[in-house]
């Protein structure tokens, strides 16, 4: 029996510290969009929580380009052994790679699901010099081109803000463009943050984007909100009707985004991080944060995360070929 027992001892001491303890240090986050964007915003108030209940750092690190496939690809290159993951929304993983023709990106063979984090409520904004107050008043104006100098570049075109080629504020755009008979013209952006920051100054005077980045300069009337574009209207802004009230009938969009590890990255790992996801989502003080920036937190298991996966694509794919979005 003493024998057996120091042996026992032996065989234990043996085992790697990693799998014994994990996390056993600092866990690097790669967050594939801008500083300050919705689902940067999201990421970072969940993980912040993570880390006080694990007593590690989550570390997040913005690593930005092609619609978030820059940053995804960062993460699938990762040594799979839970000290690097990430947080990436929908439209990485779902449309970008079908607009962008990334035949090599498939998220369900790049990564091991961890949880669904949140959903975005979007919003449909303009600068006051443009001189609609509604979804209706500003598809008139689109329709007739009788606009304000202040709206118009030199050859008289309305043009709206997107976060990048391929990702969701040029999708939902063109979505409306599809579903009201409007054309506007898009201008690119390096992120939802750079894209806001525009549009807020006069530059561009439209754009859809998540509530989360711009609630402050539209409660403050930097900017306005013409309509919500999920289901219900938001109790933050009551007074603003969907797109769907509106006249546009049937409209509805809204993002989402998930926790991911590299590829091969042990199951054991994966089942601890999904379930301080749920441990933090369970935190009635950080659900009232992030609902105060019009997103709802929701863990999910790996399998239904990875199922979401496929039911957006499928969606997705639909939309992009009735509305007929390319990419210039």
């Amino acid at each position: 029996m003493i024998r057996q027992t120091i042996a026992l001892l032996f065989v234990a001491a043996a085992l790697p510290t990693a799998a014994q303890t994990y996390p056993a240090k600092s866990i690097l986050v790669i967050s594939p969009v801008q500083a300050g964007s919705a689902g940067d915003t999201t990421l970072r108030l969940v993980t912040q929580k993570m880390s006080q209940n694990i007593g590690q750092q989550l570390l997040v690190e913005n690593t930005t380009g092609a619609a978030g496939i820059i940053g995804a690809q960062r993460l699938a290159r990762a040594t799979p052994d839970g000290y690097t993951i990430g947080g990436i929304s929908d439209s990485t993983l779902t449309y970008v790679p079908i607009l962008q023709k990334r035949n090599d990106f498939d998220p369900l063979t790049l990564f091991e699901p961890v949880s669904l984090l949140s959903f975005s409520t979007w919003v449909l904004i303009a600068h006051p010099s443009l001189s609609v107050k509604s979804v209706r008043e500003f598809v008139a104006l689109a329709r007739s081109q009788t606009l304000p100098s202040s709206a118009l570049s030199q050859t008289r075109r309305l043009d709206y803000a997107s976060a990048g080629l391929g990702g969701s504020h040029h999708v939902v755009m063109e979505m409306f463009n599809a579903a009201t008979g409007i054309k506007l013209h898009h201008v690119p952006y390096r992120g939802a943050t750079q894209a806001a920051v525009d549009v807020q100054a006069g530059h561009v005077p439209v754009m859809f984007s998540a509530l989360a980045v711009v609630l402050g300069p539209i409660q403050s009337g930097r900017l306005r909100a013409l309509g919500i574009a999920n289901e219900s209207r938001t109790p933050l802004l009551p007074e603003t009707p969907t797109i769907a009230e509106s006249g546009v009938e049937g409209f509805t969009f809204s993002t989402w985004t998930g926790l991911f590890a590299p590829r091969g990255t042990p199951k054991a790992v994966i089942e601890q991080l999904n379930a301080e996801v749920v441990r933090a989502a369970a935190d009635t003080t950080l659900r009232a944060r992030i609902q105060a920036l019009g997103g709802n937190v929701q863990a999910s298991t790996p399998l239904e995360l990875a199922d979401r996966i496929r039911q957006t694509t499928r969606k997705m794919l639909k939309v992009i070929q009735d509305a007929k979005i390319t990419i210039e």
